[in-house]
């Protein structure tokens, strides 16, 4: 197995200062952070500050999807199409591609080959799962689509033999098909 990184070493107190840093910095800066650190006492290059920096930025943005996901998932009262579902299989997806690809990123002292063929298998056992999960839900949104038409028509017809005005009409299918506000 590979080394722990430097920066993974630092007394956590000094850690946390350049997580800190890196992040008011907007993740740039890293020579004056590398000489922030050797006054502190630590020898830590730029290009290792930069790696643990992409590290960090990718959990900060991974985050912030997952708190404005959330945020839209319960800002929607009405939910008949399931688009909760839908946006929680989005993310797990994209969770798992991002995996997938730091797995691929790391090297083989970081994890054998047959730690690496393991994760793969795991991992295909899941994606098969959100797949599954995302055609029953794909089926169930066509579905409500359908039965929503359908009603539509039918109030329509219904209006029609009613002797409902067209304006009256459009309005009534406007609020069935969810375009009215």
């Amino acid at each position: 197995m590979a080394p722990r990184a430097k920066i993974e070493a630092l007394p956590e107190d000094v850690r946390r200062w350049l997580e800190r840093a890196l992040t008011e910095s907007g993740f740039s800066g890293y020579e004056a952070l590398e000489a922030m650190l050797r006054d502190k006492g630590f020898q830590i290059s730029k290009s290792a500050i930069h790696r643990y920096g992409q590290k960090i930025e990718r959990r900060f943005a991974a985050i912030k999807a997952s708190t404005e996901a959330a945020r839209l998932l319960t800002e929607g009262a009405a939910d008949d199409q399931d688009a909760r579902s839908e946006a929680v299989i989005a993310l797990v997806q994209t969770e798992i591609f991002d995996t997938i690809v730091n797995m691929q990123e790391a090297s083989s002292e970081e994890i054998s080959d047959a730690e690496r063929l393991g994760m793969m298998s795991e991992a295909a056992k899941n994606i098969a799962t959100l797949t599954r999960a995302s055609v029953t839900l794909k089926r169930f949104q066509a579905e409500v689509r359908a039965r929503i038409k359908a009603a539509s028509e039918k109030v329509e017809d219904l209006a029609k033999s009613g002797g409902m005005t067209p304006s009256l009409i459009d309005s009534i299918k406007r609020e069935i098909l969810g375009i009215a506000g």
